[in-house]
């Protein structure tokens, strides 16, 4: 953890010092060396979050964006009591999880359900190869977008992370480290799996997607870029659907009057 509870305060780690758990409550002590980021950690084994993750300098760079009292935040289910620890929560109430290690399918569907405005921030980076395969499906097997800015591709299967990340009812953007052609740092949002062999990323700022934050306009986004375009690809796959069982009733049809006029032909 980047913060412990210190005579009531949060604070970050400082050699020597000791601290309390916000969530638990219990004694946290100071972990600071030369090999790991400076944090708190419970005596022990014990971790009072499951979902929680050792940090990086990755995490910490994402998380040092937003103001300390956004940093984690207990977060806590008004129905069962359950609590987590979210990286950054918002004054608009978005929840931002910064994610680095692999996690499990059931973990994933359970935090978005207990977040109910989450967004992914992954690290793509993690994995050798994530990087060079989202690279090169995005330029080997790019397909005609409607709308330049957006990027449509198809074999997505050949990138692991977009594969594991697909199908998925929260905002993931992926994090490659990639700039623009002018040398800024850009995130790319994954959509929401809709067409079955077909993805869907927009570049956004880095700084930009920091800013919406900050200044709580991140509905702005969604609103205005990322839902109409969900929009159109859902009609467009609609229409696509329709159009496949049209043809398939029209087939089927050619087949009974050519099954019937044979049997009328017997006759």
């Amino acid at each position: 953890m980047k913060y412990a509870l210190v005579n009531g305060e949060k604070e970050e780690a400082t050699k020597g010092a000791k601290g309390v758990c916000q969530i638990c409550g219990s004694e946290l002590i100071a972990k600071c060396g030369e090999v790991n980021i400076n944090h708190w950690a419970h005596k022990g084994n014990h971790n009072c979050d499951p979902w929680w993750e050792n940090e990086t300098d990755w995490h910490r760079s994402w998380k040092n964006n937003f103001p300390k009292e956004w940093q984690e935040i207990i977060h806590t289910d008004e129905n069962s009591g359950e609590k987590h620890i979210a990286d950054v929560k918002t004054d608009s109430n978005w929840v931002l999880e910064f994610q680095r290690s692999h996690i499990k399918p059931e973990e994933r569907r359970s935090r978005n359900a207990f977040y109910s405005n989450l967004v992914w921030v992954l690290d793509g980076t993690r994995r050798k190869r994530d990087k060079l395969n989202f690279h090169r499906v995005l330029y080997e097997f790019a397909i005609r977008s409607d709308d330049p800015r957006f990027k449509a591709i198809m074999g997505q299967d050949d990138c692991k992370l977009i594969k594991e990340w697909h199908e998925n009812n929260a905002f993931v953007f992926l994090d490659f480290q990639d700039t623009d052609k002018a040398g800024n740092p850009i995130v790319w949002f994954l959509f929401p799996k809709i067409a079955e062999n077909e993805a869907y990323l927009l570049p956004v700022s880095r700084d930009y997607f920091v800013e919406l934050h900050k200044n709580n306009k991140f509905d702005e986004l969604v609103e205005n870029t990322i839902a109409p375009f969900i929009k159109k690809l859902t009609h467009k796959e609609e229409v696509k659907v329709e159009m496949e069982q049209s043809r398939e009733r029209e087939r089927k049809a050619r087949m009974d009057m050519l099954l019937y006029g044979r049997r009328a032909r017997r006759f």
